[in-house]
């Protein structure tokens, strides 16, 4: 009868057991090997920094460039993993053929065509550095430049610098701030604010490289994407919007229900061919919104790994990047290759090409104003 009674006793603790481990999985957290030295540069101003929330999300930038280095998430078993593409010294961030990694974008995300436009009377020509055309804010973008930090809090960030007069061929003196928050809520929020001395045009965005099985952990064709966004901004073959604002519909560009991200690239398709795969601005619905008023613009779930990523905005587009030019000759921090269609950037934006398109809304910043812009990247795990 004793040893009955320790049998049922036995069984109905280990299936107590089995049942703690379904509702609270076992949390593995993968260290980051980010060392600080890696990024000193020779007057030791380039550092990195961390933020934490309270369930072991993390977030590391360096002051060069702004850049995301390392965001550690958990999969549906709990097992932390880094889902952003970067390095983990200095010298392979300025010598990887894509500037781009991880970095705060600005003056102008995206590109502008024939590096020229005009406020007024006045035309600016700025410095180009895509063929003819200006992409992503210059030669020196904000990408490449050093940046004032203040550790506001555990989970909190504050990036900002002057960006003086004529900069890359920018008129004004913009005053730039950007705070990052790590939520309880398990979310990565970006608020940026700008002001300026004299008429200029302001386009910030952040762009991270996301592979939600892990850095390095081969292609991101089979996530599945969803976009908010009945229309988008067709392309020429230098990547320039043609001024049309056309619907998504029966295109390979229709995201709206959610489908993989690669389902459709192999389509003969002029705006895949003119782009070399998906690198387009997506036109955003205005709703549905969020608690704070923003829109929902986009989902990407990793169907073997669980984690799902959401991002809302209050800017008016979205860029879809797919990876098309990465190629495989560049090993990141788990020391596997960034291999073809490796990464997905998504892209909170105004339109490409808004100082010279009159319909697209505007990116005009006058003296007096208050440019603010918000994107959040939202992790939760599918069961």
């Amino acid at each position: 009868m004793k040893n009955s009674i320790n049998f049922v006793v036995s069984l109905v603790m280990a299936l107590a057991l089995v049942s703690c481990k379904k509702e609270n999985p076992i949390v593995v957290k993968e260290e980051s090997k980010l060392n600080e030295a890696t990024f000193q540069g020779n007057d030791n101003t380039i550092k990195i920094y961390t933020i934490k929330n309270s369930h072991n999300l993390s977030a590391t930038f360096t002051n060069y460039g702004q850049r995301l280095v390392s965001l550690m998430v958990p999969d549906r078993a709990g097992k932390f993993k880094d889902v952003v593409l970067g390095f983990y010294t200095l010298e392979e961030y300025k010598k990887a053929s894509e500037n781009y990694f991880g970095s705060t974008i600005g003056r102008y995300g995206n590109r502008i065509a024939n590096g020229k436009f005009s406020i007024g009377n006045q035309q600016y020509s700025l410095a180009t550095n895509n063929a003819s055309n200006h992409l992503h804010g210059g030669i020196d973008g904000f990408n490449d430049v050093i940046w004032n930090v203040k550790q506001l809090a555990e989970n909190k960030l504050e990036f900002s610098r002057i960006s003086p007069d004529m900069e890359e061929g920018y008129p004004g003196d913009l005053k730039v701030k950007v705070t990052y928050t790590l939520t309880n809520d398990n979310e990565l929020k970006m608020d940026y604010e700008a002001t300026t001395n004299k008429a200029t045009v302001i386009n910030l965005t952040h762009h991270s490289f996301f592979n939600l099985k892990g850095e390095g952990e081969g292609d991101i064709n089979s996530h599945i994407l969803t976009v908010n966004a009945d229309s988008y901004t067709p392309i020429n073959k230098f990547f320039i919007p043609t001024g049309k604002i056309e619907k998504v519909a029966s295109t390979p560009f229709d995201f709206r229900k959610g489908k993989p991200i690669g389902v459709d690239l192999k389509n003969k398709n002029e705006q895949l061919a003119n782009g070399l795969g998906y690198d387009h601005n997506f036109v955003l619905n205005a709703n549905p919104k969020n608690s704070e008023g923003l829109v929902f613009a986009a989902k990407v779930e990793e169907p073997e790994s669980g984690r799902v990523m959401e991002i809302f905005t209050n800017e008016p587009g979205l860029q879809f990047y797919g990876g098309n030019f990465l190629d495989g000759k560049t090993k990141g921090k788990s020391g596997k290759p960034f291999v073809y269609r490796g990464a997905f950037c998504l892209e909170t934006q105004h339109f490409p090409n808004s100082p010279n398109q009159p319909n697209f809304p505007t990116t005009l910043l006058n003296p007096g104003e208050t440019y603010q812009s918000i994107c959040i990247y939202k992790f939760t795990v599918n069961p």
